[in-house]
């Protein structure tokens, strides 16, 4: 689990991969992908979104965004890139079925992640992201998932399908621990399973106010962790670019108080950013999303120095 040797990744990797851009425009090689810390691993899908489509062009924004930030993060006064972050060329979308997809994600997680990586995921559609917390799962003991959202995405079904992104926590609740920080719409069946299975959920009612919200959220989490960030779990006067947008959202320096919380006390051992739904004419939410990922890199190396 942990303590094996890292190994270095198979050739096999690129035959689950399609065209391709880098995070910050950093230079891109086979010696890049094998020295680096982080890898980004972009992957435009949105096959089950059911209201507003349009996340399978989120990674590609979030990368064309990073390419314009500063490479040196003030408040770590650190510059990230120089722990090697290399970007893996988008995830081929296969429209076979869902569950097709996932596995997919699935594969390229587990070649990072015994290769030693820390995978960064950029979506697309939240339903991605089973894939990556799955191989993250079979890679670690003491693996907690902490999901930040507007939604708990715990419906057993959604549009008669299993594999939606409405169901996503539903599919790791019986394998892996459950944090839920940001939910703010739910169905009475999703709330009522909450409490039946006993997982700690932060509402959004329950924490604008709340200064110990990063010591709460720690203390809830084993000693690994994989995080998973719905972007709708911000307010959209500041992410308005989601497909479901929620009023009373988390605000930019709350999370990052979370986040450097988290990454302070525990291992994050891979992350990702999903469902950005660009709009035309509209680039704040491309760079918040791609700040944020700048931003959780700088805190993790950081931490693992």
């Amino acid at each position: 689990m942990t303590d094996t040797p890292s190994r270095p990744l198979r050739t096999g990797i690129q035959e689950h991969l399609g065209p391709s851009l880098s995070f910050l425009g950093l230079p891109r090689s086979p010696e890049a992908l094998e020295n680096a810390e982080a890898v980004i691993v972009p992957a435009p899908y949105d096959g089950t979104t059911t209201y507003k489509s349009g996340t399978r062009e989120g990674p590609r924004a979030i990368i064309l965004a990073s390419r314009e930030l500063e490479f040196y993060d003030e408040e770590t006064e650190t510059e990230p890139y120089r722990r090697g972050i290399a970007t893996l060329d988008e995830v081929a979308v296969t429209v076979a079925s869902p569950r097709h997809m996932v596995e997919r994600i699935r594969t390229v997680g587990r070649m990072l992640f015994e290769a030693g990586k820390l995978p960064v995921l950029l979506g697309g559609e939240h339903l991605l992201s089973l894939g990556m917390i799955q191989a993250a799962a079979e890679s670690f003991d003491s693996l907690t998932v902490l999901h930040f959202d507007a939604h708990p995405d715990l419906r057993p079904e959604y549009q008669e399908s299993s594999f939606s992104n409405a169901c996503v926590m539903h599919h790791i609740l019986d394998h892996v621990p459950l944090v839920q920080v940001g939910i703010r719409s739910l169905t009475r069946e999703e709330h009522q399973r909450i409490r039946e299975r006993s997982i700690p959920a932060f509402f959004a009612h329950e924490i604008h106010d709340r200064e110990d919200l990063p010591q709460r959220v720690v203390e809830t989490l084993s000693p690994h962790v994989y995080v998973t960030i719905d972007l709708d779990v911000l307010d959209p006067s500041i992410m308005p670019a989601v497909g479901t947008p929620e009023p009373g959202g988390l605000g930019w320096y709350q999370l990052l108080r979370v986040l450097r919380a988290v990454s302070r006390k525990r291992r994050i051992v891979g992350f990702d950013v999903v469902e950005l739904c660009p709009v035309p004419g509209m680039p704040a939410p491309d760079f918040l999303a791609a700040r944020l990922v700048h931003k959780l890199l700088a805190y993790i190396f950081l931490d693992r120095s």
